[in-house]
């Protein structure tokens, strides 16, 4: 997929954003199904910035599994913010 279609960079910043928050929350579901040390710095960096990242998706869902409240409630705001930041930096690189 290529970011740079016209001039307009700020289509390519709110994409790349848009990616990079979505690594994130990837990085962490990963973290969580291999049982990353959480006394580890950069777990708990990438924890961290996860939980903000999907406070609004996070207890979202009820499943018994913890994995699946995990892998759910983070996927799920991984996929809106990759599909809400590319819709609308295609809408502005419209533009």
């Amino acid at each position: 997929m290529s970011y740079r279609r016209g001039n307009n960079q700020a289509g390519t910043v709110i994409a790349i954003v848009a990616d990079i928050m979505a690594v994130i929350l990837g990085l962490w579901i990963l973290m969580y199904l291999l049982d990353a040390n959480r006394a580890n710095d950069f777990v708990q960096v990438v924890h961290d910035a996860a939980s903000w990242l999907a406070g609004w998706s996070r207890d979202l869902f009820t499943f018994d599994e913890q994995w699946a409240r995990v892998v759910a409630g983070y996927g799920l705001a991984a996929v809106v913010y990759l599909f809400v930041g590319h819709a609308i930096a295609n809408r502005v690189n419209r533009h």
